[in-house]
């Protein structure tokens, strides 16, 4: 069995019942980084695990090992470094598979930043669309000038290393709609939870303003 586990983006409290009991009754865990979950199951008060790392860098061989083990009858849980696996994250190559082995997979949902902030912006999202994290490079202004014309509210990651970057290459793009829409969510269900309601035209006052620290999710509304 794979049981596919949410885990919280911040504030510890948004662990969930299910969560709690599927994490201690699993075998062994595979997360992006074995240091923030065993930091996580620390904070939770949950038994030690067997933690196995898999992330966007490990050897293909390490996805075969724990296909294995979930073939062998072994109850893995996956979860990512904060939120759900699979999300900006390599997971749903372990998923794809266990999928295609016919493993049992199980999902216990929970948090998403980019719900969070969707919810949070008062932006229509009945329609929207989702990017991830925009490429840093290779095709990068051309997606940007892309959204002038997108009619679905869009909603995307970004570092706090690129943020003020990204801020400012968005204002440009959407230069001949300075009334669009704009909301910049940052630290979500943390200690120092920032959203910040703006337009395109006071995107370059608000790159300037904004505390640079923690993890960004930025929402715009439709053209």
């Amino acid at each position: 069995m794979l049981s596919i586990v949410s885990t919280p983006i911040g504030n510890l409290g948004d662990i969930t019942l299910r969560a709690i009991e599927t994490l201690k009754k699993c075998d062994a865990m595979v997360c992006e980084d074995t240091r923030v979950t065993g930091q996580l199951l620390k904070l939770l008060n949950l038994p030690k695990k067997e933690l196995l790392s898999c992330h966007g860098y490990s050897d293909p061989r390490k996805v075969d090992n724990i296909v294995r083990r979930l073939m062998e009858g072994q109850h893995l849980v996956l979860v990512s470094d904060a939120g759900t696996p699979g999300i900006s994250d390599p997971g749903f190559a372990l998923v794809s598979r266990a999928r295609t082995e016919r493993v049992p997979i199980e999902v216990i949902p929970g948090p998403a930043a980019f719900l969070a902030a969707l919810s949070a912006s008062g932006l229509p999202i009945n329609r929207f669309v989702y990017l991830g994290f925009l490429p840093m490079k290779k095709g990068r202004q051309t997606l940007l000038h892309s959204l002038k014309d997108e009619e679905r509210t869009i909603v995307f990651y970004e570092s706090v290393h690129r943020i003020e970057k990204t801020i400012m290459e968005l204002a440009e793009a959407l230069k001949d709609q300075p009334d669009r829409p704009v909301v910049i969510a940052r630290e979500l269900t943390k200690m120092y939870e920032e959203i910040v309601p703006t337009t395109a035209a006071g995107l370059p006052a608000v790159a300037q303003s904004i505390t640079k620290k923690g993890e960004f999710v930025l929402v715009i509304g439709a053209q």
